[in-house]
């Protein structure tokens, strides 16, 4: 009898024989070569095995990679959804160029040489004649580490663009505010007490390898508390649900936190070794003796006001509760691990303060790198060194890194319509890439403007594996591969250990396993299905066509080192990588594999090293070379001024005062120590970067009344919060849309309302809504449920797809639309829905929904948080039956109204100059870092 396997043993991937279950009782036996990749559904990155059939030679199967260290073999359903994006019959499978006006859905074939042609030489005149600015790389989900920043960086642009801060901004500031780290990293697995700010188990940032790990943790007897308004998956999984008043959250946790200290539940000794007390007192209490005894009762007077009792007030939550949950906390120090990302971080103004005030749970309970605490991502996740690449540049690009928002964590990519529309520049090439502004973007018709505008964006290059309502507005639309059509090195901190995963074209690499002639000329688009391609040779051949003869030292950046002369390879570019990633080279060798072939047979590799306390591990007394100790126990590295073009002790001077790259360790009870990345080297309980750059009130950690706080409402009329940003777990955003089984399991998003609510104001059970909010309005169908705050509504945000033309795809999910401009008056409306039709795939004849949600985004002005550049989701709405004429799906919008609103919030920022006349803090990261000089203004 054979022997069962929950999956193939590694050894036979190149042939496995299987049951074909469908022949049952026969037995037919089917072969299969089964290649790894990683999924490119989400930002986790879980590891996934195609199974090519031998007598086909497609994918029929796609499942979990037991060798992936983060996912384990398991996925959820958008990883095998895979196989329907491959297959989908709507799916681009050539490059194509508009042929008519933006927008008409008129298209024509062109070749790969062609595209790459016009968009080089448009590329390089920008370039020679000093418009820098006017080259844009926009990114959604990157799904790769670095390799696209290289490029910019080679091309000597500034012109990297992202989707962080309708993402994750707040969340970025409020973790790097403290730790110098801008994620955290939980070990969910060995905690005893799991707090989350948001639907984890279900739609968490890396929701799939952390569920796995916080559902074990609860069944060996953690406790999981759960913070939402809405009654989430993970609210119903939890010990304790916490529907606190979003924006709120900072009140709660700050409660907790007096309570701990209140009753001596704190690891004093941890705060003593490892947060600036001493810079606290100095600020906030100089009149107190500077001795560490002093802390407590400074922390007691700080936050007096936050007692359970005014927390239940403010936040809805029962004061007993948060006596019992602050008990539970402080019976399990070092042991507590927490998450905030999205949700109220996102929603709210000020939300970067509950990121803040979590993690200050973490620091109150010396659960920082430990066992079942929290760490910064940086120590859980790696990045595999990429080939030598160009130095940095010189340039700074204001229409991403403006002086109004120094502080932002990423740039302001949500502005960029407004920006344009000002005047403050244009674009010569504008690529959009894995990212739907249009659709997924607060503000979507600001964002058509600019887009249907040539002098604003002369020519739009949209790099995707799907239509969208952004490409429809292209000047090209290149069809990019994907998670099983493409290369791509990715890393992330889903646990206390360090992995890369690697995605790669699978058909390529089957044709390399069955003995095809695979060579360094070779392009996966001769491999994929059409002549769909991969980003990392698009960059590669694109940067020879801007640079063809090497004369603007470009080229040379994307040489063979083995065919001088000739392009880079990617094998020769990913055995590069991988040859520097400790332990893999070394472990490929003994597999008698070069690192490369290793990779490509597993698709995951797990670092080995040892992930708690690394802040604590001791620094060689002669690594420290010529360091000079301060005043504050940091060791300073003055350095040498580099290109920097100020004078030599301007620049000594920023990086001794921890600004700069030159603070190797810290002093701890005499003994230098790693420490963390701030300009502190501890964790900073008092933020002297907030203070310094115009914000001295939010250096510790408060709370910060929300744009949409509850005692601002007027509650007893029709004023509700919508709540906007809660995700699915089987939808990807854009790219759900040439996924039918994702598409079949979910497909509307009525809007969550209260029983009490809904009788109040006169909504009938299944009724529709009219949502009136500052810029316009939308119509959405409601659902009655208890599982959400009364006072609070709710409406998924990856609903409401649309197209202009019935031929440009989308069939599964999206639905035809009218858009009607009147000036700067917009309204859209449904034409059509998904339907029963024939097609080339027989399960189009078996779609039974048609309901396809709406897109509320379009009725959202921008409100982008003065600290940090985050978008504020959470919307301050009028909830009403719906109007006569009104219908499911109507979008009404007044684009005036949202340029009143973009001046409004910029009106609240504290622009630059800070400190040293700096546009930004040397020691923030920031995505293609340019040139310390670039930093002055």
């Amino acid at each position: 009898m054979s022997e069962l396997h929950s999956y193939p043993p590694h050894d036979t991937w190149h042939d496995a024989v299987s049951l074909d279950a469908k022949a049952w009782p026969r037995r037919v036996e089917r072969r299969h070569t089964l290649v790894p990749t990683t999924c490119f559904n989400c930002e986790a990155a879980c590891g996934l095995v195609c199974h090519v059939n031998h007598a086909t030679g497609r994918i029929d199967r796609i499942e979990g990679n037991p060798l992936h260290p983060a996912s384990r073999g398991r996925n959820c359903a958008k990883g095998p959804a895979t196989l329907n994006q491959i297959d989908d019959h709507e799916r681009i499978l050539h490059p194509l160029r508009r042929a008519g006006e933006r927008g008409s859905g008129q298209w024509e074939r062109v070749s790969w040489d062609e595209a790459l042609d016009d968009i080089g030489s448009r590329i390089r005149a920008a370039i020679a004649e000093g418009r820098h600015d006017e080259v844009m790389y926009h990114v959604g989900r990157p799904g790769e580490d670095g390799f696209a920043e290289r490029v910019l960086q080679c091309w000597g642009i500034d012109g990297h663009n992202s989707h962080t801060n309708v993402c994750s901004s707040n969340a970025r500031i409020g973790y790097q505010s403290w730790m110098g780290h801008d994620r955290p990293s939980a070990d969910f697995a060995n905690a005893e007490v799991i707090f989350l700010i948001s639907s984890h188990l279900e739609s968490g940032h890396y929701f799939n390898p952390h569920a796995q790990r916080i559902v074990e943790a609860q069944s060996q007897g953690a406790t999981v508390i759960c913070v939402d308004p809405r009654l989430s998956n993970t609210g119903s999984k939890a010990d304790y649900w916490l529907p606190a008043w979003p924006g709120t959250e900072p009140v709660l946790l700050l409660a907790i936190a007096r309570l701990l200290v209140l009753n001596g539940a704190w690891e004093r000794d941890f705060v003593r070794r490892w947060t600036n007390w001493e810079v606290y007192l100095r600020e906030r209490h100089p009149h107190r003796p500077r001795e560490f005894d002093s802390v407590g009762p400074a922390l007691l007077d700080d936050y007096a006001t936050y007692t359970p009792e005014e927390a239940e007030r403010v936040c809805g939550v029962p004061a007993a509760q948060i006596i019992e949950i602050a008990q539970i906390i402080g019976a399990h120090p070092t042991k507590f691990a927490s998450h905030n990302w999205r949700a109220a971080g996102a929603g709210n103004l000020g939300g970067w303060q509950t990121a803040r005030c979590l993690f200050f749970l973490n620091v109150l309970t010396g659960s920082v790198g430990t066992v079942g605490g929290t760490t910064g991502n940086g120590w859980n996740k790696y990045k595999a060194p990429h080939p030598p690449g160009a130095p940095p540049f010189e340039q700074w690009n204001e229409l991403s890194w403006p002086q109004e928002y120094p502080l932002a964590h990423h740039e302001m990519s949500i502005l960029l319509p407004h920006f344009l529309a000002e005047g403050r520049g244009r674009l010569e090439v504008y690529f959009s890439r894995v990212y739907n502004p249009v659709w997924t973007n607060p503000d979507g018709f600001s964002w058509l403007e600019a887009l249907k505008d040539p002098e604003r964006v002369a020519c739009h290059v949209a790099l995707t594996p799907t239509w969208s309502e952004t490409a429809a507005f292209a000047d090209y639309v290149l069809p990019m591969g994907v998670g099983a059509e493409r290369h791509d090195v990715a890393s992330f901190e889903t646990h206390a250990g360090r992995w890369i995963g690697f995605r790669q074209p699978v058909l390529r690499r089957y044709a390399e396993i069955r003995g095809e002639a695979v060579t360094g000329e070779s392009r996966t688009h001769e491999f994929n299905p059409g002549e769909v391609w991969e980003e990392n040779e698009f960059w590669i051949d694109l940067s020879w066509r801007i640079d063809p003869d090497g004369a603007m030292g470009i080229r040379r950046w994307f040489e063979s080192p083995q065919q001088p002369g000739t392009p880079m390879s990617v094998d020769e570019y990913y055995e590069c990588m991988f040859s520097g990633v400790p332990g893999l080279a070394d472990d490929a060798e003994a597999a008698g594999q070069t690192a490369l072939e290793f990779m490509r047979d597993r698709g995951a590799y797990a670092l080995d090293g040892d992930m708690y306390l690394p802040y604590e591990r001791q620094v060689d007394p002669a690594e420290l070379g010529d360091c000079l100790l301060d005043d504050s126990g940091v060791y300073r590295r003055t350095g040498t001024p580099g290109t920097w073009s100020g004078a030599a002790e301007e620049l000594a001077e920023l990086q001794l005062a921890g600004l700069g790259d030159g603070s190797p360790a810290v002093q701890v009870d005499g003994t230098p120590r790693e420490g963390f990345p701030t300009p502190s080297r501890k964790l900073e309980l008092y933020s002297e970067t907030l203070a310094d750059w115009g914000w001295p009130e939010f250096a510790t950690p408060t709370w910060i009344p929300s744009h949409v706080h509850w005692e601002n409402l007027d509650l007893a009329s029709d004023e509700r919060i919508l709540l906007p940003t809660f995700r699915i777990p089987t939808l990807i955003h854009t790219r759900s849309a040439n996924s039918k089984w994702l598409s079949e399991l979910s497909h509307r998003h009525p809007l969550w309302i209260h029983p009490s609510d809904a009788e109040a104001l006169g909504i009938e059970v299944n009724g529709l809504v009219r949502i009136t909010t500052r810029i316009g309005h939308f119509v959405i169908g409601a659902w009655r449920t208890e599982g959400i705050r009364p006072g609070v509504v709710a409406a998924s945000h990856h609903m409401g797809r649309w197209r202009l033309d019935a031929e440009s795809g989308g069939s599964w999910a999206g639905g035809d639309v009218e858009i009607i401009n009147d000036g700067t008056q917009w309204q859209l409306s449904r034409k059509g829905r998904p339907e029963r039709h024939a097609s080339a795939d027989d399960d189009t004849e078996r779609i039974w929904w048609s309901d396809t949600g709406v897109h509320q985004n379009l009725t959202f002005c921008v409100q982008p948080d003065p600290v940090s550049g985050m978008q504020c989701w959470h919307q301050r709405v009028r909830v009403a039956p719906a109007q006569p004429g009104d219908s499911h799906g109507d979008v009404v919008v007044d684009t005036a109204e949202s340029k009143k609103a973009y001046r409004e919030w910029l009106a609240m920022t504290r622009p630059a100059p800070g400190p040293n006349g700096l546009r930004r803090p040397l020691w923030y990261s920031r995505p293609l870092k340019p040139n310390p000089s670039a930093y002055a203004l």
